[in-house]
């Protein structure tokens, strides 16, 4: 049931992209400076796109923009997960050695471990 849903969601938005850019096919220019201040240094960059097409590039660069700030953002706390993840295999690791000795005491369990190290 929720696939179906999905695909319903995923045909409704890619319906309204289309519609977009149907609306929307007139070519535009798109200049690099206004044309005063390339009169000024000699040269001007410029494409000329369709609409929906320079829409669909700002779009784009913005979604990746927001998730490379976001990855930047997160980098506290994914280092914190390895720390921790660190820290937690040391205590397996550390678990482990004081189970393996611990059939072998014979006297106080807290003395024996401490003598162990």
């Amino acid at each position: 049931m929720m696939a179906y849903l999905r695909y319903g969601v995923a045909a409704l938005v890619a319906l309204v992209f289309v519609t977009v850019a149907l609306a929307n096919r007139a070519i535009i220019e798109v200049k690099l400076l206004p044309d005063t201040l390339a009169a000024l240094l000699g040269f001007n960059f410029s494409v000329s796109l369709p609409l929906f097409i320079i829409l669909g590039l700002f779009i784009g660069a913005g979604l990746l923009l927001g998730f490379v700030w976001e990855w930047f953002r997160e980098h506290g706390y994914r280092a914190e997960a390895a720390r921790l993840r660190r820290e937690r295999e040391a205590m397996r690791a550390e678990l482990k050695r004081a189970e393996k000795v611990a059939p072998q005491m014979k006297k106080d369990d807290v003395l024996a471990l401490v003598e162990s190290k």
